[in-house]
């Protein structure tokens, strides 16, 4: 499972989502499988896992990883944003846990023909769930410039999100843009050389806005976190592993207005943020790796853990 993804935190995850024999869990991002794994461990007698990704290469990979556990495991082919139907088609009302692990798996960073990465010349892709219609490449060149602009900045906080989108509007104009190579180029070259960020390439936060907007990234956790926290049992736990600051802002938002805390400006008459208490926060600030696992999973280094428990 290592070499298709290593599960981030995974002792952390289990202490938190406290797994507990005969109970129904589900891993919304299954990857490689690793958390997956330990779950089931500590499930067993009796526990049912439900594992989700819309990685067709992540299924077959599960599949074949935890044959043993067979019996005990429902692999789903889908998007956690529709959570709620899956456990419905699966005949399942409500569960005693639920894991998020966002973002992309280093499998798919690894793997050069899905175009997640700069780091090998390759189509640009970006897609999870490769039957759906809509690549990076297609945004990067159909997109106006304000709407290519909008979302660098929208989906990374990118400083300088309307000269990059204005450099690539002009290079496409010359001849599509179809790489990640050419791509990370030209970002690289619409940002001065002053401002290149120290200890990353120049183009992670353009490549990053692409994929989360190719992927409807923030949409599908929004509708993931509602429903997950719909299907959870009283005495239930969730746990989201973020690797942004937008990711994180999203989910401690949703859990700031679970479990009760208004967010309203203080001179409004009244609430209207929609706060509701029906979790309670299990971290008041996030667990991050450790020293040791950073050494040895560098792409751990931003990982940020937060749970909580319905009430």
């Amino acid at each position: 499972m290592s070499q298709f993804h290593r599960p981030v935190m995974l002792s952390e995850v289990l202490d938190l989502l406290d797994p507990k024999p005969g109970g129904v869990y589900v891993d919304c991002t299954l990857g490689g499988g690793g958390h997956a794994k330990g779950i089931l461990d500590r499930i067993l007698p009796g526990g049912k896992l439900i594992g989700i990704d819309r990685d067709q290469d992540a299924i077959a990979h599960a599949t074949a990883e935890l044959v043993d556990l067979a019996e005990n495991i429902t692999l789903v082919r889908g998007d956690f944003s529709e959570l709620d139907g899956i456990l419905r088609d699966v005949g399942v009302e409500s569960v005693v846990g639920v894991l998020f692990d966002l973002g992309v798996s280093s499998y798919q960073l690894e793997t050069p023909e899905r175009g997640f990465s700069f780091q090998y010349p390759a189509p640009l892709d970006m897609r999870m769930d490769r039957s759906q219609p809509v690549t990076a490449a297609d945004l990067v060149n159909t997109l106006t410039e304000r709407e290519l602009a909008d979302l660098i900045y929208t989906h990374s906080d990118e400083r300088w999100s309307r000269r990059i989108a204005r450099v690539i509007v002009g290079r496409r104009a010359l001849s599509p843009i179809t790489t990640t190579s050419e791509l990370a180029e030209i970002v690289a070259s619409a940002i001065p050389a002053r401002a290149h960020p120290p200890r990353i390439h120049p183009a992670t936060r353009t490549f990053q806005a692409l994929r989360v907007a190719v992927n409807a990234e923030f949409e599908a956790l929004d509708r993931g976190l509602a429903a997950a926290a719909e299907a959870l049992a009283a005495g239930g736990r969730m746990c989201v592993i973020s690797y942004h600051s937008l990711e994180d802002r999203r989910v401690k938002q949703f859990f700031s207005l679970a479990s009760g805390r208004c967010m309203c400006p203080p001179e409004l008459p009244q609430c209207v943020c929609g706060a509701r208490r029906f979790l309670r926060i299990l971290t008041k600030k996030p667990v991050t790796p450790a020293p040791e696992e950073i050494a040895a999973n560098p792409r751990s280094r931003s990982a940020k853990l937060r749970a909580a428990e319905k009430l």
